[in-house]
């Protein structure tokens, strides 16, 4: 729609505050949130019997559907031993501080975007823990049937205990689904909802490229990751992405209608800003 006006300046923006929570609220809610999801995790541990034998199942299941061996992908790795050490790193040291840099740019660049995200986050989350609690599953690198490598094991660097069973940091009979997966597709959707760049796209490199660290480093099935996109599908389903509302943009005497939030400034994309590769954590 074009309004006739006489301004021949662009447009003046305010950054958006009012629908930005409070950051003390919010830094105690998620840190709230992940102590309790950490806890959870470890009131299902000792279950190491039931444990490997959910793992025999979830490998049968794998057959019977004729998914690809993850062996395969393990393979691609193993030709050479810094991929392999590349592809353990990632997996140790990307999965949390890239969703946490995610929150905080939302937080301070889209506050509607990053109330959005982080409702979904919870809800996906909360819907993993109850999961992990109901069918505690060994990882493909903990099956002897699989014939995989534990590569954090083998090649380092890995963030669990060579017993799973005393683990006390982490619980290893989490497998199902892969919040490592579901986070990063979340990560992705929302920057890809909130930007507007052409290259925002590209952000889905992320959750591919964690899809194939988790199976090649044997800590994931096929089906975690399945299942994670499923909640997370179902999860978005009930909590809609917040609308973006058009906003006049002056060129020379003409008022020409943008899909820019009103009174909210254009945040730059961290993926065109940065040069960064989707995923990466700097």
């Amino acid at each position: 729609m074009v309004h006739a006006n006489t301004r021949t300046g662009p447009a003046e923006r305010k950054p958006e505050t009012s629908a930005r929570p409070p950051l003390v609220r919010e830094l105690l809610l998620v840190a709230g949130l992940f102590l309790v999801y950490k806890l959870g995790r470890q009131a299902a541990t000792g279950r190491t019997g039931e444990a490997f034998r959910n793992a025999d199942r979830v490998w049968g299941w794998e057959r019977a559907l004729r998914l690809p061996d993850e062996g395969v992908v393990q393979r691609v790795l193993l030709h050479h031993d810094t991929l392999i050490h590349l592809a353990n790193t990632y997996y140790a040291t990307v999965h949390f501080p890239a969703t946490v840099l995610f929150l905080g740019w939302l937080y301070w660049r889209r506050p509607a975007h990053y109330l959005w995200s982080r409702r979904v986050l919870a809800a996906l989350t909360g819907a993993a823990l109850a999961l992990h609690l109901l069918m505690p599953l060994a990882p493909p690198r903990l099956l002897a049937a699989t014939g995989l490598v534990d590569t954090g094991q083998v090649y380092g660097p890995t963030v669990y205990s060579a017993e799973p069973a005393g683990d006390s940091l982490a619980n290893q009979f989490a497998a199902m689904p892969s919040l490592h997966v579901g986070w990063a597709l979340m990560v992705a959707i929302g920057l890809i909802a909130a930007t507007r760049s052409r290259l925002r796209w590209l952000w889905l490199l992320h959750p591919l490229l964690t899809l194939f660290v988790v199976v090649g480093t044997a800590n994931h099935y096929w089906l975690d990751a399945i299942v994670a996109v499923v909640l997370l599908g179902v999860t978005l389903a009930f909590f809609r992405a917040p609308a973006t509302a058009t906003a006049p943009v002056c060129r020379g005497s003409l008022v020409v209608r943008s899909s820019v939030p009103p009174s909210e400034p254009e945040p730059a994309d961290p993926l065109a800003a940065a040069g960064a590769v989707p995923g990466a954590v700097r």
